[in-house]
């Protein structure tokens, strides 16, 4: 192999940084929205108006929340419900179940929009000046020092770049004073009135960004600075201040403060250099100073400092007071706040998110301007968190890496609804000491768990009793939870528990599933990740020559049941070419079974052919063609079959009316029969498509509940063909299209009568159909009038941004469209070929949710936009010229139409594609509830689940069952919010989507916490009100409840973990803290002299009677229950006090006694014992017993103490390879004993092992690769080659493709490096150093590589059978792959990529180059080939417009065709799980 793709699959999900501000809307626009108590448009990120009367007025406008995640940048709006009054005065959850505090009965957090950029960010803020009318700018800052301004812009529904700020290069190379290395990058705070801004940047030089005044910025007058509603503070000017000229050697951390004219910048620094070993002889090093900073000026005067502060307090033993210091307080309980997170809540109540993960609030106790003391008590425990802010005056959030991020509401007084269960629950600790159904009824959140009882936090002095008792009296609720993953130590490749054994191909792949590690302490977890999705099967049925299945309701005969839990009650299945059983059924025809009146619905029906023929005989459903489409009408109390050449409305079994369609009379005298292509249905609507490509519209009569065939003259008129189209229902109590109206305001509030029998379709609804022509161009019509409101040209290429065409505002800075030369840019490859070939438009549930629009083209392209409103203001406004015939209604035309109306393209993560046959049946199925989900489902070659997750999309291919002909949804008593699909095999499949699993992720997950009060253990709060705040949640709610009292919690951490493949279980090394009181731990300890010594040491017997916290291990032998998906321990495997298991594997050896392979489980240890203490280890290795009924699950056969830490093993050809210190040796097994047969002298310790045949790689903690090979004959582990250079391993593995042979490590730096062995080149010196094939920037630490065979696919090199990618995991909860690619693939994918740097403007202004080169971090490094490509650079080519795609293919001498090609094989070659 000489080139690789690297591949991000799962991207990181830790968050590092977060920050709130109004960045998508300002404080005047929520505001005025919060007072109004008309329900109207609001603009985005508004908290919800519909009980803007009864909200408590201190909940305010809700700012945004911004989170960083390693390279991904997303903003959120934060979207809470109100609780409405009931009859005796109190309040009752709007539409959910969460516990009201403060009238919010629930909030989630909504995507606004998402980023993947080419950086990591270094740090983040807000600028914010706090005008009611301007609106914040996200402030980033990235190595090494870049700093980048984004502000929202209503016009593209998105961030955009306002400035750019680059303090690196050779102009600016004198700020580093020779260095190289420097331990963090820049680090960017805001003042709090938004006047400037300053970077921390190469450890002592300070950035000053001045803000720009109002309509003053560095954007020039030439562009469109007015487009946006409302401005955003930017900045104008920045410059310099060098530290090091005001006395200041390392500068610890900074802030701006409150209250000064001019903008006060205090920085912490230290004045005489120490470390914590000192701490005896110096201590006190570090000072504050606060400087004025005068922007106009450029001057920078101290305006005071201090050694000492005059208000403190002692939290721990470590503090200590220079001599003749006055007494200072201490707090009456022992903390630390180094690595702490602080924000905060009110003007005198800080919060601190410490590294133990508890929660202390900090009250700052004042008269006038001076403050009187401090006082500190404990809060809540939770997350161990990474970042923290406060959203508004009623939600924080605590973003963590290593647990999950939470969305918090508090609130200074308990509410009534939550004052009993505090009364009566006061003295408990929620973190065990209740029973878990109790803990569930806590209202004050259960992931929030106590530290200590309430009481115990009391103050026993005279307490000034307002900011105390506030403090005392905040109440929390976990509001919603962002999921992470992170940081992955480990994983292991297993079969799922509902793996298929019969499966091959693409579809075996979906067997296996990723256990992961993740997390630490409190917030460790084991982490079950899927690619794709592999449904709970109930029950299969043989249905061979099946076309299309419908479930529909019947609703006259029933009770009144909910809308959303109506159950199904027929299923209509079409076939073609097929004769069932003994009735002689004709070869084409429609089968019905009656799903609530048979036992087992389908099932059984299907299962007895005698029983099917007689159900579809006794009803008037049309059985003698094939069902084109079957939906309800007329609020479910009908059911219309539309077949080839006519339809039938019945009322449940009986026919009450049937329609034949035939051509239109000037087309053809003779009135023949049309054939339908395809059809849409939208109450009491139905939409035609015919073979010959016109239209035909059937009108309901709800009084007669009849309809009435309609040619709309307006498509008859026009010469031009239609491809695809559709209906599409706004609804809802105010249907939000109808806001994109100009004339908006004057239908704002108007509501319709609600049908008393249930008629679910006479509340406010709209409908619209959506044509979309040959020609590429796409309009919308109101429907029945058949009024063109919305039309855009040339929808099929894709564009960046839909606009109406009549009222079309062309936008300067968001569309910079090319000259039109759309026909002469199609170049050889016409244009002509791309064809949509299917249209769909829904919006899902939710008060703010939008509508999406899908384009399917023939080549399997799926166009996913968004809508938005955007009034531009009239002095941005270019009307584009109309045609002579268009002007005179223009004024009346333009005022009905959309003209606020716009659509953003949103990325999608479907990169496998089909071509799809223009007349082929429909592939997009909308759903509203399965398992409590909605979105669509995509059927065809390749399905995937497209789910709509917080308005987002996240995509779940399903690739277990290969190609799916037909998907419905089922919802009956025996399969609740189900779904039923037909393969290409013939079978049709009962099916629920597996409840345990979480899919609001890039990949679905399975996440078994460590703690069950941990944040992830406490679904009921999150997933109520956060994940779909809907009743149809509750059966997925109930399964989670009930996987929480199954849980079988780590509580610790999780190190590393196997997989044992015979019996499909999974050794894990966890770590639990445990408190020993401190004479213990000596006596403990293996050295005698050292205990000695530090008996003579210890002076006091009180310093004995200490604790002391120290971690013990244990390996946990687990295994996944088939039923629930629930993880079981099996076997417990304890260390001895200070043994750390530092590995676990499953090897194979070869029992030289009895001649037979053996399966044993190898762990390596060591005892950490301080730097006083030698270093020692020990390897264990047990057998596994084959009885089920054993009790002892492992046994013990073999264990020996080595002179070295036991950091890995492996199996070598039936020996077992152990790294123990600095030393590799070799051992036979024989039965009972471990013989050295062969050892190696590694340079420091090794931390990974891999084996290919009898080829050995290691990876040194600090002198990179070694490449040993084992000769049996003369039992030699030899050296073939080495690489020279100084490297951080962190992981290593093979990497093979057909006969060639590489080695990858990743370092410390975030780089991967491919090496490869060449003995005959001479710059390998005679083959003793291993040369550079290709190298990388990563951005992430990755921690374990995994070889896994690549999918042959028809465009990868066929020839290559044994092609293997590396799946790999990283800290930041990422998981990607490093895949081999043949050379004419790499040389033609490289020319895009380098057509793409420059090509496509990039978020941020990063360049994707600099990015993904190698970071030295200021070592000497020689540049290696640059042999592999970024897949996350070429995923921009598949998000540009079609023209820009033929432009740049043309351009490098290749084909569009050709490169989707080249995606899509390497995306289903790497399709590992």
């Amino acid at each position: 192999m000489s080139y690789a793709a690297y591949k991000m699959m799962h991207w990181p999900t830790g968050v590092d940084h977060c920050a709130a501000g109004f960045v998508t809307h300002s404080p005047s626009d929520a505001a005025a929205f919060f007072t109004s108590a008309t329900v109207g448009p609001g603009p985005e990120g508004d908290i919800d108006s519909a009980a803007a009367a009864s909200r408590p007025r201190r909940l305010g406008p809700t700012p945004n929340l911004v989170v960083a995640a390693a390279n991904v940048l997303e903003v959120y709006a934060v979207r809470a419900e109100t609780a409405v009054e009931d009859g005796g005065g109190g309040t009752k959850p709007s539409s959910s179940y969460g516990a009201v505090l403060d009238g919010i009965s629930g909030a989630r957090l909504e995507l606004v929009c998402h980023y993947r950029l080419h950086g990591n960010i270094e740090s983040m803020t807000v600028l914010s000046d706090g005008a009611e009318n301007r609106r914040a700018t996200i402030v980033l800052a990235f190595k090494d020092a870049k700093i980048t301004c984004l502000e929202f812009d209503d016009a593209i529904h998105g961030l955009r770049t306002s400035s750019m700020h680059c303090f690196e290069g050779p102009e600016w190379q004198h700020l580093k004073r020779g260095r190289e290395s420097f331990a963090w990058g820049p680090v960017i705070k805001a003042d709090p009135l938004g006047r400037c801004g300053a970077a921390l940047a190469y450890g002592l030089q300070m950035i000053i960004l001045k803000a720009a005044q109002v309509g003053h910025s560095l954007v020039g007058e030439d562009e469109p600075t007015c487009a946006l509603s409302s401005t955003a503070v930017r900045f104008e000017s920045s410059y310099l201040i060098d530290l090091r000229a005001l006395d200041m050697n390392h500068v610890k951390d900074f802030a701006f403060v409150h209250g000064y004219i001019e903008p006060v910048l205090v920085i912490l620094h230290e004045q005489e250099p120490t470390w914590a070993g000192r701490i005896l002889s110096k201590h006190h090093t570090c000072m504050i100073s606060a400087f004025s900073i005068s922007m106009t000026l450029k001057q920078h005067p101290v305006i005071w400092s201090a050694a000492s502060t005059s208000c403190s307090l002692d939290l721990n033993n470590f503090s200590s007071h220079p001599d003749g210091s006055p007494e200072i307080p201490k707090s009456n309980f022992q903390v630390e706040l180094d690595a702490a997170k602080a924000t905060w809540l009110s003007n005198d109540i800080v919060m601190f998110s410490s590294k133990a993960g508890e929660m202390l609030l900090l009250t700052v106790v004042y008269d006038g301007r001076v403050v009187q003391r401090l006082d500190l008590m404990k809060s809540k425990a939770s997350v161990l968190s990474s970042a923290v802010t406060t959203i508004g005056n009623s939600f924080f959030f605590l973003g963590s890496r290593l647990g999950d991020s939470l969305l918090v509401q508090f609130s200074y007084g308990a509410s009534k609804s939550v004052l009993q269960d505090l009364t009566n629950e006061r003295s408990a600790d929620i973190e065990g000491d209740l029973p878990f159904s109790k803990r569930l009824k806590r209202i004050p959140s259960d992931v929030l768990q106590d530290v200590t009882s309430v009481e115990e936090l009391a103050f026993q002095n005279n307490i000034a009793p307002n900011s105390l008792e506030s403090a005392q009296k905040i109440s929390y609720i976990v509001r919603d939870a962002l999921i992470n993953v992170g940081p992955l130590k480990d994983f292991s490749y297993g079969l799922r528990a509902n793996a298929d054994p019969n499966a091959t191909g693409n579809a075996k792949q979906s067997n296996y599933e990723l256990v992961c590690c993740s997390g630490h302490g409190k917030n460790g977890s084991l982490s079950v990740l899927q690619q794709s999705i592999r449904p709970d099967l109930i029950t299969e049925v043989e249905l061979p020559s099946c076309r299309g299945i419908w479930t529909v309701y019947y609703k006259s005969y029933r009770g009144q049941m909910a809308e959303e839990n109506e159950y199904h009650a027929y299923l209509i299945i079409s076939l073609e070419n097929r004769t069932m059983g003994s009735k002689g059924l004709p070869g084409s025809f429609c089968l019905l079974a009656a799903i609530d009146e048979i036992d087992w619905g389908v099932g059984k029906v299907l299962e007895t052919g005698d029983d099917l023929g007689e159900v579809t005989e006794t009803v008037d459903y049309f059985v003698q063609a094939s069902t084109i489409a079957a939906g309800n009408l007329f609020g479910r109390r009908r059911v219309i079959q539309v077949y080839g050449k006519g339809a039938r409305v019945l009322d449940g079994s009986f026919m009450t009316q049937e329609l034949n369609f035939t051509t239109h009379a000037s087309e053809s005298s003779s009135s023949e029969p049309l054939g339908v292509a395809c059809a849409s249905i939208a109450d009491p609507y139905v939409l035609l498509k015919m073979v010959d490509g016109s239209v035909q519209l059937l009108i309901g009569d709800y009084s007669t509940c009849t309809l009435s065939v309609n040619a709309p003259s307006i498509f008859i008129s026009s010469s031009e063909r239609i491809a695809a189209c559709t209906l599409y229902r706004d609804r809802g109590p105010e249907p939000w299209l109808r806001k994109t109206h100009s004339d908006a305001w004057l239908s704002t509030g108007i509501a319709e009568a609600i049908d008393g029998n249930g008629s679910s379709c006479h509340d406010q609804s709209d409908i619209y159909c959506i044509i979309c022509y040959e020609s590429g161009k796409l309009e919308i019509f109101e429907v029945p009038s058949f009024r063109c409101v919305f039309s855009v040209e040339n929808f099929i290429s894709g564009k960046a941004l839909l606009v109406d065409k009549f009222s079309q505002l062309i936008y300067e800075g968001c569309t910079k469209e090319r000259h039109d030369c759309t026909k002469a840019s199609l170049k050889k490859e016409a244009g002509d070929s791309i064809r949509i070939v299917e249209l769909a438009m829904h919006k899902w549930s939710g008060q703010f949710s939008r509508p999406f629009l899908f384009g399917l083209l023939n080549d399997g392209t799926l166009l996913c936009y968004h809508a938005f409103s955007y009034e531009a203001s009239e002095s941005n406004v270019k009307r584009v010229p109309l045609s002579p015939q268009g002007s005179a209604d223009h004024h009346n035309a333009s005022d009905s139409r959309l003209r606020n109306l716009r659509f953003h393209r949103v990325s999608i993560d479907i990169t496998s594609r089909e071509d799809i046959p223009t007349l082929g049946r429909p592939r997009i199925t909308i759903f509203n509830n399965v398992g409590g989900y909605e979105g669509l489902f995509l059927s065809g070659t390749r399905p995937a689940w497209v789910m709509v997750c917080r308005q987002r999309l996240r995509v779940h291919p399903q690739s277990c069952d290969g190609p799916i002909e037909a998907f419905t949804v089922l919802h009956n008593v025996n399969c609740s919010h189900g779904f039923i699909y037909v393969t290409s095999q013939g079978f049709l499949k009962i099916c629920q989507l597996p409840s345990t699993y979480n899919y609001d992720n890039y990949w679905p997950v399975l996440k078994e916490c460590c703690n069950p009060s941990h944040p992830c253990a406490s679904l009921l709060t999150i997933d109520i009100v956060g994940k779909v705040s809907r009743s149809t949640t509750l059966l997925g709610l109930i399964n989670q409840i009930n996987l929480l009292k199954d849980m079988v919690p780590l509580y610790g951490t999780p190190h590393q973990v196997t997989y044992y493949a015979e019996q499909s279980l999974y050794p894990l090394i966890v770590s639990v803290p445990v408190v020993r009181p401190l004479n213990q731990v000596l006596s403990s300890m293996a050295d005698q002299e050292s205990v000695h010594h530090m008996d003579n040491d210890v002076a006091s017997t009180d310093a004995l009677q200490k604790t002391y916290t120290v971690d013990e291990f244990e390996v946990r032998i687990l295994e996944m229950e088939k039923p629930g998906g629930h993880w079981e321990t099996k076997s417990t495997i304890p260390m001895q006090l200070f043994e750390n298991a530092l590995t676990v594997r499953i090897v194979t050896l070869h029992n030289t006694t009895t001649k037979e392979n053996e399966t044993l489980l190898a762990v390596g240890t060591a005892y950490v014992l301080g730097e006083d203490v030698a270093a020692r280890g020990r390897v264990l290795l047990f057998s596994f017993t084959k009885s089920e009924n054993s009790q002892n699950l492992v046994t013990e056969v073999y264990s020996k103490e080595s002179k070295g830490a036991v950091s890995a093993v492996a199996s070598l050809q039936g020996h077992l390879l152990i790294a123990s210190g600095p030393k590799i040796t070799l051992n036979k097994w024989t039965g009972a004993e471990l013989t050295a047969v062969a050892f190696y002298d590694a340079p420091l310790h090794v931390v990974s092992l891999n084996i290919v045949k009898n080829f050995v790689l290691f990876g040194d903690i600090h002198k990179s690769i070694y490449f040993l090979s084992w000769k049996e004959q003369g039992s030699q582990l030899s050296l073939l080659a080495k690489d020279f250079g100084s490297l951080d391993c962190f992981a290593t593995e093979f990497l093979i493709d057909g006969s060639t042979l590489s080695l990858v490590a990743s370092d410390s730096d975030k780089n991967v490096q491919i090496f490869y062995y060449a003995p005959k080149m001479v710059e390998s010196w005679k083959g003793q150093k291993l040369l550079s094939r290709a190298e990388f920037h990563v951005g992430a630490h990755i921690t374990k590589f995994l070889r896994l065979q690549m999918l042959p696919t028809q465009g990868l090199a066929s020839e290559k059978t044994n092609r293997f990618a590396l799946l790999f995991g990283n800290l930041d909860g990422g998981i990607g792959c490093i895949a081999p690619i043949d050379e004419l693939t790499f040389r033609r994918l490289q020319s895009l990529q380098r057509k793409l740097v420059d090509g496509v403007p990039h978020v941020c202004g990063l360049n994707p180059r600099s990015f993904r080169q190698f970071h030295s971090n200021g070592k000497g490094h020689r540049p290696g080939p640059d042999n592999i490509i970024d897949f996350e650079l070429l995923a921009h080519y598949e998000m540009l417009s079609l023209d820009e795609q033929l432009d740049i293919a043309q351009q490098i001498g290749t084909t569009r065709s050709q490169i989707l090609s080249n995606f899509s094989d390497i995306s289903l070659g790497t399709s590992f799980l």
